[in-house]
């Protein structure tokens, strides 16, 4: 496989504005706890020069100060600690670099509280929250955390935390309005790639376009009532008796969040989650345990365990009726015979997923799936799903493949389903026409990263800025050195 080429690398260092690296951004952890302010005493040495004026004294310890906010040469090492431990590569990571991302993100913080964006109390003690339960579960106890982080007391702990989400979450509100209303047309596009020298055009690994025919065999009335009764035995055990809802979903929940006691946190109206589960969320209050209800992943039971504002901490238990092995029978043999009937040109792929299959995301197009990371319809080889890729890897142009059964790790039941590989594109220098959605992106990169510029070099020239004496020669990516 080649490598991208000298153009791609270029567009990515573009994103030096969302600085450093990608890896830097993503890797700065949210439970990141910065030092306490170090208190700088006068130096009662000061002296005077032959013109009677005093000489200026280095307050040691602060690396720079952005608008309100104060860095510390702590702060950077801190954050290269925290890098290291959590095994991300700092090999191309310099503390210059470290202290113009944290620059960066004040400077974006000061200018959200200018511009009156706002975050809630609600929003930053929820995150806050969410943190510390991770940190509980991962290291054991509230006190071993307080130990690992060197905090005296709960209290304090979470005021730092409490201001270490303010800023990270009004910076990044701040970058998400500069960038809210960009768009690139296809004219921009055309400029875009054809400013590209013909010898730096990107090159696309291997992919395929797949398309897929679903079965979701249906459980009995008997069964769904049995799942029906099991669900309120639970509830009314927690009801009547005081039981442990979370010890229940353990010990009972069928869906991913079983571990965690059924927990899902932070929900919102503009959550990412199923209707009907949102529905009966914003319909409860606190403490309250919801009837049996119905979604495509099963029938739940639900417990609201905190309301925050608009946002609902919640457990909840997915119990999935029985499947018989003569219902999955017959979905396997019913997607042979649309198999048969595909081979014998009764149908083509497409005709067949929209009249027989059971998935409504897929089958009104054809049955083709979408990348999850950019809803393109093509799969790199090399980032491909692990088990889709094994699913198709020996199918040959036009072919179909067997049956195949599959659990959905959603909690939504097993199925069956066939499997074609409808286009392959071997690895090539872009083309407009065929990767266009790609190279629409590559240009709205570029867009928004002379957007974000822009914004920089209009801000750093409006704001107080200082950097400390020691750290002038760093080569930063902005003008944070004004001259």
């Amino acid at each position: 496989m080649q490598k991208i080429n000298r153009f791609v690398i270029v567009i990515c260092s573009l994103l030096l504005s969302n600085t450093i690296l990608a890896q830097v951004a993503d890797s700065i952890p949210d439970t990141q706890i910065e030092p306490p302010e170090m208190v700088v005493e006068a130096d009662t040495n000061i002296r005077k020069d032959t013109t009677n004026k005093f000489k200026r004294v280095k307050l040691d310890g602060i690396a720079a100060v952005v608008g309100d906010y104060v860095i510390l040469e702590s702060d950077i090492e801190k954050t290269l600690i925290d890098l290291k431990s959590q095994g991300a590569s700092t090999e191309d990571i310099t503390r210059c670099g470290l202290l113009g991302k944290l620059m960066e993100d004040r400077l974006y913080a000061h200018q959200a509280v200018q511009d009156s964006i706002l975050v809630s109390d609600d929003e930053v003690n929820a995150t806050g929250e969410r943190q510390i339960q991770s940190l509980v579960q991962q290291i054991g106890s509230m006190e071993k955390v307080l130990r690992y982080y060197k905090k005296t007391d709960e209290a304090s702990f979470r005021q730092e935390l409490y201001k270490i989400n303010k800023l990270r979450m009004l910076s990044e509100k701040m970058q998400q309005d500069i960038i809210a209303e960009i768009e690139i047309t296809p004219e921009e596009v055309r400029q875009f790639f054809n400013k590209i020298p013909e010898d730096q055009r990107p090159v696309f690994g291997a992919e395929l376009e797949i398309a897929q025919i679903v079965k979701q065999p249906k459980p009995t009335q008997t069964e769904v009532q049995a799942v029906i009764d099991k669900l309120n035995k639970i509830k009314a055990d927690v009801e009547d008796n005081d039981a442990s809802f979370s010890v229940k979903a353990i010990l009972y929940s069928q869906g991913p969040t079983k571990s965690k006691g059924g927990l899902i946190e932070g929900i919102t109206k503009s959550s990412g989650y199923v209707k009907e589960f949102k529905d009966v969320a914003f319909s409860l209050n606190e403490g309250e345990v919801s009837d049996p209800f119905e979604t495509m992943f099963g029938y739940h039971i639900m417990y609201i365990e905190k309301i925050r504002g608009q946002e609902r901490d919640v457990r909840h238990i997915l119990i999935q009726p029985d499947i018989s092995k003569k219902a999955l029978e017959n979905a396997r043999m019913e997607l042979d015979s649309i198999r048969q009937q595909i081979i014998d040109g009764k149908y083509t792929f497409a005709e067949a997923a929209l009249n027989f299959s059971d998935e409504e995301e897929t089958k009104f197009d054809g049955g083709v799936l979408r990348n999850p990371i950019n809803f393109d319809s093509r799969f790199e080889l090399t980032k491909m799903d692990p088990t889709l890729y094994n699913q198709v890897r020996n199918l040959k142009d036009d072919e179909i493949s067997r049956p195949i059964l599959e659990q959905d790790e959603r909690g939504g039941g097993p199925s069956y389903k066939l499997l074609k590989v409808t286009n392959r594109y071997d690895e090539h220098v872009a083309d407009f026409s065929k990767d266009y959605i790609k190279i629409q992106q590559l240009a709205k990169t570029e867009k928004q990263y002379n957007a974000i510029k822009k914004w920089m070099d209009k801000h750093i020239d409006d704001t107080y800025i200082s950097v400390n004496e020691s750290r002038r020669d760093c080569e930063f990516a902005n003008n944070w050195v004004k001259e």
